[in-house]
Formats: C-alpha cells, structure tokens, sequence
C-alpha cells in the first residue's frame, strides 16, 4: 500500500502526523507531497510547506502522482474565519483537479481528515457522496450537495473520509485494517496505546 499525504500552505499538522505514524507504522509506504507545482527546493529536493500552526512546516518529497490512496488534510487557524480562508484557498492551486483525476481514476482511492473534505465538496467533487468533517463543517458539507454522515469515520468505497482533527488516527487505523488487515490495524493501535473510537459507516451493499 502506497499513500500520498498532500501538504498545501495552512494544512493542519495532526492531520498528517497522525494517519502518517499509523500507517508507517502498518507496514504502509507514505510519503508527504505537494499539489502547489515546482518550489525553490533545498539540496535535498524536497521544500518546505508551511502548516497553519505558526513555526511549524513539513516538507514535501515528490508532486502529486497517480499513488494507491490520496491523502487530504484539512487547515489550522486561529479561528474559523481563518481556516476556511486557508481550506478555500486551495481551490486555486492545483489540489482539485489532482484529486478530481483520482476520483476518476479506478486504481486509486481518496482519503481525508477533517477539513480536508470540505476542500472536495467546496470544489463540487463528491457531490451526492457520503462524507464527514469537523463538526463544526457538517452544515457546510450538507450545503455543498454531501450526505453529511455523523460518524467517525465514513467509508463510502474510493472516498474514506474522517471527522474532526485526531479523525486522522482513526482514519489510518481504518485504512490500515482495510487495506493490510486486522492484525497489522490492532498491532498498531497496541503500539501506540490507543484503541479506536466513535462509529465506521460503510455504505450499504444495495440488497
């Protein structure tokens, strides 16, 4: 399994963090990339993103590229003003069209943690979709066309999307268990001393 974690200028840290730890930690490959096209890149050819907590960056490793799972986190921010500025910008990068061609894809799959569905919705690419985000989003998502799950996590086939910021350890879990196996899902939860939590909607097999 092979999984992309896209950074883009006010990401939330803990949103890539936690789903990075537990699937690195599953046996997964991940690797932290960016939507926003060629960066001045130090020698070591990754750049620096900048997250939405202040002094705090990660650096992408590659552009985005077809991959297993695409991974997109949501914003941090003083305040909710500030973070839907940070999640709306993102509309003007090339994020939407990268995961819009993923979407279409059959071969890859779409993750997010928080925030990181509403940046989909607000692009209109899971209209229709079953989804989750940040409480504080749900009207939002609904607005944009989403079926607003209250869950923890919602499975809906080729989009996995989680709730609120430590989601993204849920969110890992769930992708480790489904795409590796329970075993490797409960060595990690006992690695990490932490049992997963709240309720995983999968869309129901049509009778």
């Amino acid at each position: 399994m092979h999984i992309q974690i896209v950074l883009f200028d006010g990401f939330d840290p803990l949103d890539v963090i936690a789903p990075l730890e537990v699937l690195r930690a599953a046996g997964a490959s991940v690797e932290l990339v960016s939507a926003d096209g060629p960066r001045t890149a130090p020698a070591d050819g990754s750049w620096s993103v900048p997250s939405g907590m202040a002094g705090v960056s990660l650096s992408a490793v590659a552009p985005v590229a077809p991959t297993d799972w695409l991974l997109v986190p949501g914003a941090a921010g003083s305040s909710e003003e500030e973070i839907t500025g940070r999640l709306a910008a993102t509309l003007r990068t090339p994020l939407p069209g990268l995961v819009a061609a993923a979407l279409a894809d059959p071969t890859v799959k779409v993750a997010t943690v928080c925030g990181g569905a509403l940046i989909l919705a607000m692009a209109g690419l899971i209209t229709g979709r079953a989804a989750v985000t940040h409480h504080d989003g749900m009207p939002a998502l609904a607005a944009a066309g989403v079926r607003a799950i209250d869950a923890r996590v919602v499975d809906d086939g080729d989009l996995v999307t989680g709730g609120g910021v430590t989601s993204g350890l849920d969110v890992g879990l769930y992708l480790a268990e489904r795409e590796i196996g329970a075993h490797a899902a409960r060595t990690v939860e006992r690695l990490l001393a932490y049992e997963r939590r709240g309720v995983v909607w999968r869309d129901p097999v049509p009778a």
